[in-house]
């Protein structure tokens, strides 16, 4: 039996019900859909529209419910068309009569979208944990290894030297953005739709203001057919995940390079590599690739609920059930990826010397005597013509740029540049890659992740209360 059963003389064919039954996914709801439960029984008794003695049945069923989801006893029935429905129809079971008036005031509508608003409102703390943890694994192994350096490319050519602790800084800022980015979504989704009804609201007293604070929204809607359809913040959660799969991405393809034969500057430990069911040699970056591919998945699923939103005329369109299992599966598998990048990242062992061999190629001393040049007053385009002149020359004759730059009455005197570490050395600048200038870069990054933490805190630690 369905909730709308007395409008209709059949019941549903089994081929509409196939297409539209949800539970096998949004049962993982279940938690957040019963929070918004317990908000509402509370609205209505602040509106009189229950008892205290119906408020205590209701919550007491409610409690039961929650009970048999969390021991994984829970037996669905054939009517339960999704989490929601299903909820309801045990409460109503457990409570009797009184069950019957647990959806008073409320549309499956403004209940759907704050059951999902509180789900996502919790998984975008969690990711962004996730992936601050991962950012600090970054720092961290560059400040345990702070002397470590290897080439910095453009083109994926050789272009200067950098430090390892530079190099993964990188990354780690990057995810700081996105840290930030999920934030600012949470904050900006942190409106309860809870008293939209199906539409237009209703006509019984409710405040929809009591609910909102009892969830620990900021605020309620203000429009009751904006808060209906409105899926902006599922929208901004997958692009923000997306994003951040990009990045992850890019994390991925260099840990490929850096751990190929060709590069060699890396080794991952065994537990996050795999072998060949057919080559005994072999051990393959596997969580790499799998962060490369999974990044696919994350923009395929962010273009899918966009093309869903497109075309919908307001208020609300069950093309909107559609939004839930991209969501579900951008969270669940970005949180895979960052878990496992992290123990690959903490797994790996740096191949120093042969990072350092390739950062000390000689021609990446190229800019260094450009800038030299600069520093006499010959101007920067006329000292890169005279440098490039120089490569130029060591290329076509196979001599060795050094002993090319001795013979220069130009260049000679700046041969010095040539001397292990001196281009690391010389990247002083604020935010460059040399020793000189990591330490302000450092101590930046621990104030930026020292704040981090401190508004997860805050967010993370606002309790849902007698909710």
């Amino acid at each position: 039996m369905t909730l709308w059963h007395g409008r209709f003389e059949s019941s549903m064919a089994n081929s509409l019900w196939e297409l539209s039954e949800s539970y096998p996914f949004d049962h993982v709801l279940y938690h957040h859909d019963i929070v918004g439960s317990r908000a509402h029984v509370q609205g209505l008794l602040a509106a009189g529209l229950l008892t205290s003695d119906e408020v205590r049945v209701l919550l007491g069923a409610l409690d039961d419910v929650e009970s048999e989801f969390d021991r994984g006893v829970f037996v669905r029935a054939g009517s339960d068309e999704d989490i929601h429905m299903a909820i309801e129809r045990r409460v109503t079971e457990l409570a009797g009569s009184t069950g019957a008036k647990l959806h008073t005031a409320r549309s499956r509508n403004d209940q759907v979208a704050t059951t999902v608003r509180l789900w996502v409102r919790d998984a975008l703390v969690d990711v962004a944990e996730r992936v601050l943890a991962l950012a600090e694994t970054l720092f961290a192994i560059g400040e345990r290894d702070p002397d470590y350096y290897l080439p910095g490319y453009t083109h994926l050519q050789r272009a200067q030297p950098v430090l390892l602790a530079h190099h993964l800084g990188a990354h780690a800022w990057a995810l700081t953005r996105d840290i930030d980015r999920l934030l600012e979504t949470r904050r900006r989704l942190n409106v309860s739709p809870l008293g939209a009804g199906a539409v237009a609201g209703t006509s019984l007293p409710i405040d929809p203001g009591t609910t909102a604070a009892l969830m620990g929204f900021d605020r309620a809607f203000a429009n009751s057919m904006d808060a209906v359809s409105d899926r902006d913040f599922v929208a901004e959660t997958l692009f923000d995940i997306a994003l951040l799969g990009v990045h992850l991405s890019r994390m991925g393809e260099e840990l490929v390079l850096w751990t190929s034969a060709e590069f060699g500057f890396a080794t991952l430990g065994d537990a996050f590599t795999t072998g060949s069911s057919m080559l005994p040699q072999k051990k393959n970056s596997d969580v790499a690739e799998l962060a490369r591919a999974k990044t696919g998945r994350f923009i395929g699923n962010l273009t899918s609920l966009l093309v869903v939103l497109k075309g919908l005329p307001l208020a609300y369109n069950r093309d909107l059930q559609e939004d839930k299992e991209p969501l579900f599966d951008s969270v669940r598998n970005v949180t895979l990826v960052l878990d496992a990048l992290r123990g690959t990242y903490q797994s790996m062992s740096f191949n120093s010397e042969v990072a350092a061999r390739a950062a000390d190629d000689p021609y990446l001393a190229a800019i260094d005597i450009a800038e030299r040049l600069v520093e006499t007053g010959v101007p920067f385009r006329d000292a890169h013509e005279l440098v490039g002149a120089a490569v130029g020359e060591s290329i076509r004759t196979g001599r060795p740029f050094p002993d090319v730059v001795a013979e220069s009455p130009a260049l000679a005197q700046f041969g010095g540049v040539f001397a292990r570490h001196e281009t690391l050395q010389s990247r002083r600048s604020r935010g460059a890659s040399g020793p000189v200038a990591w330490p302000t870069q450092a101590e930046t990054w621990h104030r930026v992740a020292a704040d981090l933490h401190r508004r997860l805190r805050e967010v993370g630690g606002r309790a849902e209360g007698q909710l």
